[in-house]
């Protein structure tokens, strides 16, 4: 079993997503992550300014971030993102735990604007998403042998 594979399923596991929702949405995450890239964060989330638009499974990675879609008349499976985290830019995230959510901003490669708002289950839990958010976006890249820093300039965390 590789690397990916050992760390998937306990990450979707953490935030409660059902196996056959997990097992639908991962012959597109084996398409984007190599088999040697850890999956520290899979979640449901939203997009807040598109909320008819389905819902979206977000996967993160050291390296990559991964966002499908399934569309909510006919459930079908759509790519949203598949980027390199140094190719992101104008990364930042707004935890609130009064919601209890986290709002995800940044960047992508083409100019788009990217918001996905991730829903927690109490306000702890969005302390713990702040502190991945944290280690992954403003440490530098685990990738080996790349010394740039993952996520881009400039990173950052803002209060709601």
């Amino acid at each position: 079993m590789d690397v990916f594979a050992r760390t998937f399923l306990p990450a979707a596991a953490e935030n409660g997503i059902a196996l056959q929702t997990i097992s639908r949405h991962m012959p597109i995450f084996r398409r984007c992550v190599g088999t040697g890239d850890a999956a520290i964060l899979v979640t449901r989330c939203t997009r807040p300014d598109r909320p008819a638009h389905g819902e979206y499974l977000l996967l993160l990675t050291y390296r990559r971030l991964v966002v499908t879609r399934q569309t909510r008349l006919l459930h079908r499976l759509r790519l949203h993102l598949n980027t390199d985290l140094r190719h992101l830019r104008d990364v930042t995230w707004h935890p609130d735990p009064r919601l209890p959510a986290i709002e995800l901003v940044a960047t992508a490669i083409d100019g788009i604007r990217e918001r996905f708002l991730i829903r927690a289950g109490h306000s702890r839990q969005v302390w713990q998403l702040d502190a991945l958010l944290t280690q992954v976006f403003r440490t530098p890249s685990r990738a080996p042998g790349d010394t740039a820093s993952a996520g881009g300039t400039p990173v950052g965390r803002s209060f709601t």
